[in-house]
């Protein structure tokens, strides 16, 4: 059955293009909800998602906290890479922050296209090649910069991957992501308000100023975005 789509997931538009229609062949479109578990540390992977509106959040617990994030991914990535490299389990718990839509693959499926597609076997390589900056980079943010950088940078991630679509984040949510206290949030989204570089109001956040926004954040966003643009050779 051909996929039904006005979105696309780079990924696989980098595919040769018979590469890419094999794999679109044995995948199937699928809602995915806010705050939806799609993976728990160490469950077995059953599905590949390629993202192509909807964004997930991988994320990491400690203790009796909350998830801290550490990777986004959306439409420029997957979750279930690691099964080329003969991982079976997922590494990290992951969750749906941004609603929306997903290619989704089984995962007996997907290994066989791995196996008869060297093309993308070396493209999932390069993928999670990326994903391990992202996660070592958002680790040092973590450690290093202020709330409000970011939050900045956060933001500019999301809206990346929102192709246009609203963010609805609560304060709650965002201290969640960010592994702080709800006030820190509302302290620096208020500065980031004050400043016209956003509007928040109940639980919808616009981004108005783009450029004032990536003046605020750390340099991991940049970072991020140089990460993947040195791999894969696109913005």
């Amino acid at each position: 059955m051909a996929i039904q789509t006005s979105a696309t997931n780079r990924l696989i538009d980098q595919l040769p293009a018979a590469a890419a229609q094999s794999l679109l062949a044995t995948c199937e479109l699928t809602d995915l909800e806010f705050d939806q578990v799609i993976a728990e540390a160490g469950a077995p992977i059953e599905r590949v998602l390629f993202p192509t509106t909807a964004i997930i959040s991988v994320t990491a617990r400690v203790d009796d906290h909350n998830p801290l994030e550490m990777g986004m991914i959306g439409f420029e990535g997957m979750l279930g890479a690691t099964l080329a490299l003969g991982m079976k389990r997922h590494p990290m718990p992951a969750i749906v922050q941004g609603s929306g839509l997903a290619l989704e693959i089984p995962a007996a499926a997907f290994r066989r296209q791995l196996t008869a597609t060297p093309a993308l076997e070396r493209l999932v390589h390069g993928y999670l090649f990326v994903l391990v900056e992202q996660l070592s980079q958002t680790a040092a943010c973590n450690a290093f910069h202020e709330v409000a950088a970011r939050l900045a940078r956060w933001l500019l991630m999301m809206e990346d991957r929102a192709r246009g679509q609203p963010l609805v984040l609560t304060h709650l949510f965002l201290s969640d992501m960010l592994g702080v206290r709800r006030s820190a949030v509302t302290i620096a989204a208020g500065r980031l308000q004050a400043q016209q570089l956003i509007r928040y109001t109940r639980g919808h956040i616009q981004v108005l100023s783009r450029p004032g926004l990536e003046a605020v954040a750390c340099q991991c966003y940049p970072a991020g975005l140089a990460a993947y643009a040195r791999q894969f050779g696109i913005d």
